[in-house]
């Protein structure tokens, strides 16, 4: 006789409303229904079979190319997380931007992308996107009229990134919904460098949200993965199409992982974030460093949008520097201290170092760098949650060799 399934439901809920790192831990996620399994297992299988013609998909999968089991618990966590209708999950961060933009971009049309966007997202755009008749306008999205000055008849998309990589540009994104949704526009957010611990978007009008959940969901520099969240089934469907199309679902192994590593993701984020502040606070005193921008700064030009628009008081984990005499910069790369690493991630557990003139931001010009605000002694930190006297020491160190 074949084994019954278990309840995954023997023990109700005591609440409807679970506070946010009870969500992180729990969202999506019910005891495997055959054996109890606390822990989503890893459908590691390119193909279910099927019973019939007339029961095809009965039991939701075909092949793996198209949707997976493991994927899709993960998927339905990051749309509880980011409170979406539904989500989807690639297998980098850039394959669900491609997928986004391949969907509702056409022959003709205009998108508005954030001036200072990350790199290779803008480099999609014009080596990839280009080509193709789409044409691309890249806006200060921090100045609400020059996005309504930029929009064109054709304008399809506006793509912001909150905030930018890794200049940490704020957009205004109840502002830039409400132009979108009056021009009939979807607005996509790229939030990786948030995470939606820090803010989520959707909540904001936001159409769709992107993530590389290489970078907060995962926290350990263990995998590669992205994600798109909808706010509307619709738009959901067309982006399940197009991946399906474009081969890129995530892998069940790297969903398993970012299932378990991204329950920690609140905690991680709070270190990381307290870290970012101190560290900010340190620097901005500094005087070899000519510029700091982190959103918790009273410098900041944009605190009080990051005040409004932040959840928990936290600012990001992420920061922005330069050091006086641009050329220095290469010394403070060489030099650099442990526990620091000299590396391209962000958002893990372990504190990098990048260099966005070589990395993020090495296939843009000088001239185009330097109209985004990247400086040639530009340094981007990615704060871990080591402790905070360990890393800025190493960085006292370190500076003190310029």
């Amino acid at each position: 006789m074949a084994e019954q399934p278990l309840s995954a439901t023997t023990h109700e809920w005591a609440s409807d409303h679970l506070y946010p790192s009870t969500q992180f831990v729990h969202a999506g996620v019910d005891p495997d229904p055959y054996t109890g399994a606390i822990l989503t297992p890893v459908y590691q299988s390119a193909v279910f079979v099927q019973e019939s013609v007339e029961t095809y998909l009965q039991k939701g999968h075909s092949y793996s190319g198209s949707a997976n089991p493991t994927v899709a618990v993960l998927e339905k966590k990051i749309a509880q997380l980011e409170e979406a209708t539904a989500a989807l999950c690639f297998n980098s961060g850039m394959a669900a931007i491609v997928a986004t933009l391949s969907t509702f971009l056409r022959h003709g049309d205009h998108c508005i992308l954030a001036k200072g966007c990350y790199g290779t997202t803008k480099e999609v755009a014009e080596a990839t996107f280009g080509p193709l008749g789409v044409a691309f306008s890249f806006v200060d999205l921090s100045h609400i009229a020059e996005v309504e000055e930029a929009i064109q008849p054709h304008t399809k998309l506006i793509f912001s990134e909150y905030p930018t990589n890794p200049t940490l540009h704020l957009t205004d994104l109840a502002a830039v919904s409400a132009l979108a949704k009056k021009n009939n526009i979807k607005h996509v957010c790229d939030s990786t460098l948030a995470s939606p611990v820090v803010i989520r978007p959707l909540t904001f009008g936001v159409d769709l949200v992107i993530q590389s959940t290489t970078k907060y969901y995962d926290g350990h520099n263990m995998t590669i993965g992205g994600a798109v969240a909808c706010s509307s089934i619709a738009d959901y469907n067309q982006i399940f199409r197009a991946r399906s199309r474009l081969g890129s679902i995530m892998s069940p192994m790297v969903a398993f992982l970012t299932l378990q590593s991204s329950k920690t993701m609140p905690l991680r984020l709070v270190a990381q974030c307290n870290n970012a502040q101190q560290l900010a606070n340190f620097l901005v005193q500094h005087p070899k460093i000519e510029e700091v921008r982190y959103p918790g700064l009273p410098s900041f030009p944009q605190k009080q949008l990051a005040d409004k628009q932040h959840s928990h008081g936290l600012y990001g984990g992420i920061l922005y520097f330069s050091v006086k005499n641009g050329t220095a910069r290469k010394q403070f790369m060489k030099d650099l201290r442990r526990p620091w690493s000299f590396g391209a991630n962000l958002g893990a557990v372990e504190s990098l170092i990048s260099c966005p003139t070589v990395m993020s931001n090495g296939n843009m010009t000088q001239a185009e760098r330097a109209s985004f605000g990247i400086s040639e002694g530009g340094i981007r930190m990615s704060c871990g949650i080591e402790d905070i006297a360990d890393l800025i020491y190493a960085i006292e160190v370190t500076l003190k060799n310029l």
